[in-house]
């Protein structure tokens, strides 16, 4: 009976919220549908991020989605973009998000706005500014009272831009979302309906306001007065996505808001993509239902300069190109995708309506190959050093982004000596009197480095490149630069390293340019910026080859085109033909760790998938076997048959710091395992935090044919699985995982996610899980 009263409350205050219609547009909530001017309408909608988008091209964009079959643009508003020091706020130039849903409505197209504050997005932060940060004990995504008060600062800055867009007063906005995906972060209510008000109180009071999440979560921070809407991906059991919901609320109108596409890509693993054949499947399956969805992305874009995020746990970097395997590419062209979706949507067309024409490409140019003939070393041109007794971060600083050198001199030693940093935030280059003994990768845990003899008074320089923060989860607590300590090890005495010389190296072209250029040569292969130009008599798009350079960022023409890395996959970057000129060309390459040689071409077609290095994503080493001969099983069981979270209650408690799964079997009978989530229950039968967890074993992995690493299990992505190897050795049961909790927890129990997609393999019958204090023994 409670249920059935909230869904007629939620229904009756849609129908009598009173909007203001004074253009006689409006956009409500009906039974079972949306309302577009008091008639039926299904939203079909394209994600796009104007970020991601040179300004220039924002309309062929926008006429690409048209011309798909969408009649609305879904777009987030990236907080950090607009607001990169306190209280500086900036709309302008590709900044100017409402010049953008002025633009879409020109071309027809609705537009549903994702304010945040918190976007995700694998955006740096997950769109939340680097500056929160200065303040150590803030509480992000919660009440704390200078993050509600910023909050607040910023929505109404974006009410000012959007809020006369809504459709009740002669725009096109039709919904607005409060907070992002809440529910993978954690549960309070009180934030959400704090946000709510934020959002309201900004402008926001004449069209619905939804929140999304997933189906497992929905219901922990679901608003009574919000439109309620669920995210998969393709391959989803749709039917099962949308059950709860549909109990729950019988009358509303469903609504995918993010129906994945495609995936983004990591530095380091497999350029990722997504059956075209399943996108249009589900896409049908919705449509036939009157299901509304936002295809999450359409067109993915750049994260162009240093706006690229990383993904939480174990921190995993994400590519400049956010090509996503969308329909419509990095660059704005049609692919095989895209056509396969316009002709379905052709189908789904209102009567009498027909689809625009696909709009002609960009046109791209090649470049011919050409060297940067100056070269300005970092070291030779370090500003005027901060002094800081103790390690501090990035933030402490007031620097955002880029590098940070920190620089002190040793004593005098004969003897083997560790240096031991903690932690560094992202990656690490070693020097002494110049000479660089190390890198370090925090995508591979490593942080110590063996020094060579050391005369007195020899100059240590720690070199930290930030990478972007991660944007998902606890994550978003990530500090950059060193962010603990610096020690000196030796025998059983410990030295904590102080008097520190702190030079910053912002990501900014103006930084880049004003470097003394000359004919230098890089002998010791140190960090350096390198410059020279290119001439072209016609512009258009080109991707600049990277191939022959280690790891850096690149400027043309003072334009920040994004981060490179020689790992891989991404070998190229996106240069957008509006951003040259006719003539000569600038480029500048802040390159990390020196070129094999200072030379670049502009191709015609991108190279996203070549993998040239370990990204260190395999939880197992060359020839590990995992030895359980002597161990006892804590506890056997058996999951049921079928989709959605499955709990186990062990019904006794330990500690423990290992946890090891071990799949004895499947319920299809074939040889494979998979696990899209795992959470470990604490003593009060409530999850472990999995921040720090790391996997150090798995039996197998599929990481060639796709990204299936066992890390997944606890990556908070319902979406991403670990699937045992089935494109080379096809390892037959049991198969394992080992999960290290980095200390020492009381258990209760643990929850299992089988893989969401339909009549899939490796759904794990029969299990074991074996709990230890000790590490469990693993042989070569």
């Amino acid at each position: 009976m409670k249920k059935l009263f909230f869904s007629a409350m939620f229904f009756i205050s849609f129908l009598m919220n009173g909007f203001s219609q004074t253009n006689g547009n409006s956009f409500v909530i009906g039974d079972k549908t949306f309302l577009l001017n008091g008639k039926p309408f299904v939203i079909k909608a394209a994600e796009v991020h104007y970020p991601r988008i040179p300004k220039e091209y924002w309309e062929h964009r926008i006429k690409m989605c048209k011309a798909l079959g969408m009649n609305t643009l879904c777009l987030y508003v990236f907080w950090n973009i607009h607001e990169p020091q306190e209280g500086k706020y900036d709309f302008t130039g590709n900044n100017d998000v409402a010049e953008f849903c002025r633009l879409a409505q020109k071309n027809g197209m609705y537009v549903i706005v994702r304010p945040g504050p918190y976007v995700c997005a694998e955006w740096e932060m997950g769109g939340l500014p680097w500056w929160l940060l200065k303040k150590k004990d803030i509480k992000l995504r919660e009440q704390d009272p200078y993050f509600i008060e910023r909050t607040k600062l910023f929505i109404n800055e974006v009410g000012k831009q959007l809020a006369d867009l809504q459709i009740t007063k002669g725009g096109n906005i039709i919904m607005v979302q409060v907070e992002n995906e809440y529910g993978s972060f954690g549960i309070d209510k009180p934030y959400i309906q704090t946000i709510r008000d934020i959002v309201k109180g900004a402008g926001f009071s004449d069209v619905p306001l939804f929140q999304c999440d997933w189906n497992s979560n929905f219901q922990n921070n679901a608003l009574d007065d919000l439109l309620w809407t669920i995210n998969f991906g393709t391959g989803a059991n749709i039917e099962e996505q949308f059950k709860k919901l549909k109990e729950l609320r019988p009358n509303t109108p469903l609504m995918c808001s993010e129906f994945w596409s495609g995936w983004f890509d990591h530095w380091g693993a497999k350029h990722e993509t997504r059956s075209a054949t399943a996108l249009v499947s589900g896409l049908q399956e919705m449509l036939d239902q009157n299901i509304s969805f936002s295809l999450y992305m359409t067109h993915g874009g750049t994260s162009f300069g240093h706006w690229s995020g990383a993904n939480f746990p174990n921190f995993s970097p994400t590519c400049t190109s956010y090509d996503y395997d969308a329909p419509i590419n990095e660059s704005g062209k049609v692919t095989p995708k895209y056509f396969e979706v316009r002709k379905l949507l052709e189908r789904y067309l209102p009567e009498g309506e027909s689809l625009s024409d696909i709009p002609d490409s960009i046109p791209t140019i090649s470049i011919p190959a050409f060297d940067l003939t100056e070269t300005a070393l970092l070291f030779d041109n370090l500003t005027k050093p901060k002094i800081s007794e103790e390690i501090k971060s990035m933030e402490f600083f007031d620097q955002g982004w880029g590098s940070i050198l920190y620089r002190t001199k040793l004593v005098k030693s004969d003897k083997q000596q560790t240096l031991v940093i903690t932690e560094a935030h992202d990656w690490t280059q070693v020097f002494i009197d110049g000479k660089k003994i190390a890198t370090l990768s925090r995508l591979r845990g490593e942080n110590t480095v063996k020094l060579p003899p050391l005369k007195e008074g020899a100059i240590l320089d720690i070199l930290v490149e930030a990478m972007g923060r991660m944007n998902f989860g606890k994550g978003i607590y990530d500090w950059k630069g060193i962010t603990e300590k610096v020690e000196l090890k030796s025998d059983n005495e410990t030295k904590v390293l102080k008097n520190w010389q702190v030079y910053t190296i912002p990501a900014d072209y103006s930084f880049a340019k004003n470097m003394n250029y000359g004919n230098a040569k890089n002998t010791n292969k140190q960090p350096a910026f390198y410059k020279g130009t290119f001439t072209i008599n016609k512009k258009g798009d080109t991707f600049l080859n990277m191939s022959n350079w280690s790891k850096g960022l690149v400027w043309i023409n003072g334009y920040a085109i994004g981060r490179y890395w020689e790992i891989g996959p991404q070998q190229t970057l996106y240069v957008p033909g509006c951003w040259l000129k006719e003539g000569e060309n600038e480029v500048i390459i802040f390159d990390l760790a020196s070129p094999t040689i200072a030379k670049t071409e502009g191709l015609r077609q991108p190279i996203l998938n070549v993998l040239t290095g370990n990204g260190a994503y395999s939880c197992r080493k060359a020839g590990e076997n995992l030895d359980l001969k002597n161990e006892n099983p804590f506890y056997s069981g058996t999951f049921k048959e079928g989709k959605g979270w499955q709990q186990i209650n062990f019904n006794k408690q330990t500690k423990t710091r290992y946890f090891c799964l071990e799949a004895i079997n499947s319920l299809g009978g074939d040889n494979y395992a998979t696990i899209a989530e795992l959470e470990i229950l604490g003593e009060d039968g409530k999850p472990l935090s999995c921040q720090h967890w790391k996997c150090i074993y798995a039996d197998s992995e599929e990481l060639d044919a796709a990204n299936n690493t066992a890390t997944n299990v606890f990556d908070l992505q319902e979406s991403t699985i670990w699937h045992t190897n089935y494109s080379t050795t096809k390892a037959a049961f049991p198969h394992q995982i080992i999960i290290d909790l980095e200390e020492e927890k009381v258990v209760s129990g643990f929850s299992y996610l089988p893989r969401a997609e339909q009549d899939n393999t490796g759904m794990i019958k029969d299990y074991k899980i074996y709990l230890k204090q000790t590490p469990f023994k693993l042989k070569n």
